[in-house]
């Protein structure tokens, strides 16, 4: 009888050991779902700042393809030279008729908040909602980054840009990914 007792509290503790071990792993398994979600997101943002033209001037500027450096005049801008941040009141999403143009520039994403941003949220890059994301935040700082063999032009205008995309999520999950776009070739426009 003593053996029986003694076997079933052994049992009873090996079996609440492996339930409260399933009971933890099931609770945190979603977290695994959130940080994919959060790593695609920062991605697809990463992806979309990375294609985005480093002129010399803004590129609605009409010397944007033929400017050899970032001044207003002879071989440079006609009027518009590209600061890092947003200038004109452009915004990320689509631009209907009578709402400011759309970042066209990887320094116009410098600042960019989603949280903040108009349409609020995760959105495409034409401003429609991805439904499903509405936990996510998305964060994107753009600054001048000399690397070991390109440094600042002429005109101390940074020759390469360091992207930081940070992407938050549930559960306090926080992915961040650094990216750089380099001037490779002066005004390259799309």
């Amino acid at each position: 009888m003593v053996e029986l007792i003694v076997f079933i509290a052994v049992v009873g503790t090996a079996v609440a050991g492996v339930l409260a071990a399933l009971t933890s792993a099931t609770r945190s398994s979603g977290d695994a779902l959130v940080r994919k979600q959060a790593l695609a997101i920062a991605e697809a943002v990463l992806e979309e700042i990375q294609l985005q033209p480093f002129t010399y001037c803004d590129p609605d500027d009409s010397q944007a393809a033929t400017a050899l450096s970032a001044t207003v005049g002879a071989s440079g801008c006609n009027a518009t030279v590209e600061v890092i941040g947003v200038e004109g009141g452009e915004t990320r999403s689509g631009s209907p008729v009578g709402t400011p143009p759309i970042f066209d520039n990887v320094s116009d994403y410098d600042g960019y908040d989603s949280s903040i941003a108009t349409p609020s949220g995760i959105t495409f890059i034409d401003g429609t909602s991805i439904t499903g994301l509405d936990s996510y935040r998305v964060i994107v700082a753009v600054g001048g980054q000399p690397l070991e063999t390109i440094g600042d032009d002429a005109n101390s205008r940074p020759q390469s840009l360091l992207i930081t995309v940070t992407v938050t999520g549930l559960a306090s999950t926080s992915v961040t990914l650094h990216g750089y776009r380099v001037r490779y070739v002066p005004n390259a426009l799309p």
